[in-house]
């Protein structure tokens, strides 16, 4: 299976260290973010979900739920919390799903072609870090891909998710390095009469296929 923008995110089964889940009755009526790990135990994975665990308010202010994985199984996972949390200051809540067969890697396409040092001491590729923003619908809505070396700017899937939140409301995309608040594009869709009678705080035409308006936060 191939997933692109716009696919059913694929159901599953798995162990997580929240408890046995299924995926899409997990998702239920939230966005959610599906984020893989290379592996437990790693520099960069660790302040990765440090930083994920610091941020939990912030996804849920947003509807929005986070879960990692990585192909290790749940013992592991426990430990190494343990450690996110002391490393990092935090209490680390959301699940970490236990892919030691590399099963739900295999079904999103997380596995690493790459980096032949990224292996576990069989061999066996362990994933680079996928993301999949995926709306409550179960379609995917992001998916970003970064190799195992190069930790992610979370403030920047905030930033996504907002984007897309705001779009579903309201016909509106965002521009290059847009941020809450900031103002908005009226859509292609929408001619200048119909965006003007559609968004009260007002609209300035740059040009005829670029017109900012207010967010409308």
């Amino acid at each position: 299976m191939v997933l692109r923008l716009g696919s059913t995110a694929p159901d599953f089964e798995a162990q997580t260290t929240k408890g046995d889940i299924k995926f899409h009755e997990f998702i239920g009526d939230k966005w959610t973010i599906l984020f893989s790990h290379p592996a437990d135990f790693t520099p960069v994975c660790t302040t990765e979900l440090g930083l994920v665990a610091a941020l939990q308010d912030e996804f849920e202010q947003r509807n929005t739920k986070v879960i990692g994985l990585s192909a290790n199984g749940l013992e592991e996972h426990e430990k190494w919390i343990a450690d996110i949390n002391e490393i990092n200051n935090v209490k680390l809540n959301f699940p970490i799903i236990a892919d030691a067969d590399r099963k739900i890697s295999e079904l999103y396409d997380m596995l690493d072609r790459q980096d032949a040092t990224n292996v576990d001491a069989k061999g066996v590729p362990f994933t680079v870090r996928s993301v999949f923003i995926i709306d409550p619908k179960k379609t995917i809505r992001l998916i970003l891909t970064y190799p195992a070396s190069t930790g992610r700017n979370f403030d920047e899937i905030l930033r996504v998710v907002d984007s897309l939140q705001l779009g579903d409301k309201h016909r509106i995309t965002t521009p290059g390095n847009w941020k809450k608040g900031d103002d908005v594009i009226v859509h292609p869709s929408v001619s200048t009469e119909e965006a003007q009678k559609i968004f009260p705080k007002g609209v300035k035409v740059i040009k005829p296929y670029l017109r900012l308006t207010p967010s409308p936060f």
